[in-house]
């Protein structure tokens, strides 16, 4: 099997309507980011980002397809004019080792988080339900538009215990806490990408009555310095985080479960973590 007839399998496999709109094969993310695609699969693996160290590990294995979920080369849309440019030598290694080895890159963003079929038909976003499976909390999710997925657990359990989960499940190196690492804690979102604005998450805090946000990009102002108030007002809110990729991640590492199925082949397919990127120094 060629590797663009295994991208044809995993597109048509996936709902392919993202945001109420058929997704679009010309302005989508999802592109064959290197390499050549009309040539044999030998192995696939997944990840979250195509990193060096990926790349080393899907060659090692013999497989030439990696499916990743972010970008290749650090920017949004990979453009690469303004590294070859500079003479990038992170980015001429990265190319040498991939074309040393014949590796496609074809990412799968769009039509991940479109939605994959669950066995009553309905569709769900691939990456926060691997999330949400890898975490077992499959059966505590919540029907929440606002947000990227949300959860209410059986029981109360306490931030601390819900990083330290997250730690153990997803194989990271730390987390951060903002408000009381003992905050009760039951009702949880993952929320959007918080950059700058963030009434409408405060306003749904309160509102819906969520405890913990578990975040993607964290920054000091807005949603963190409100969460951080709050705590220190007596409410029971707080945010654990781990960084995008992380979060992430676990949608990929789900893929290459029922990967094999859609390719159907006998073909190799494997996950490799992209890896925690954050060390923690405690003074």
């Amino acid at each position: 099997m060629k590797i663009e007839q295994v991208i044809a399998q995993v597109k048509a496999y996936h709902r392919g309507v993202w945001h109420g709109e058929v997704i679009d094969p010309a302005t989508t993310r999802d592109q064959v980011l290197f390499g050549n695609p009309d040539q044999s699969c030998t192995g696939v693996v997944t990840t979250c980002w195509a990193s060096l160290a990926v790349i080393r590990q899907a060659a090692a294995q013999g497989a030439n397809l990696i499916v990743c979920h972010e970008a290749l080369f650090w920017n949004h849309g990979d453009h690469t004019g303004w590294l070859e440019e500079t003479n990038n030598q992170t980015y001429a290694a990265k190319v040498a080792l991939l074309k040393e080895n014949h590796i496609v890159v074809w990412r799968d963003h769009d039509h991940m988080h479109s939605g994959i079929p669950l066995a009553d038909g309905t569709y769900v976003d691939g990456i926060f339900y691997g999330l949400a499976k890898q975490l077992g909390w499959e059966n505590y999710i919540l029907n929440d538009a606002d947000v990227l997925t949300a959860f209410e657990l059986p029981a109360a359990t306490t931030a601390q215990a819900v990083a330290e989960h997250l730690i153990t499940s997803l194989h990271l190196n730390g987390a951060r806490i903002i408000g009381e690492p003992a905050t009760p804690v039951q009702k949880i979102a993952v929320p959007t990408h918080v950059f700058g604005d963030a009434k409408g998450y405060i306003t749904k805090a309160e509102k819906d009555q969520y405890d913990l946000f578990m975040s993607l990009e964290l920054i000091d102002f807005t949603l963190s310095e409100y969460i951080q108030d709050a705590s220190l007002n007596g409410q029971n809110k707080a945010i654990v985080a781990v960084g995008h990729f992380n979060v992430e991640e676990p949608g990929m590492a789900y893929l290459a479960t029922y990967l094999p199925k859609i390719i159907g082949s006998g073909m190799p397919v494997s996950f490799v973590q992209s890896g925690d990127m954050y060390h923690y120094i405690k003074a």
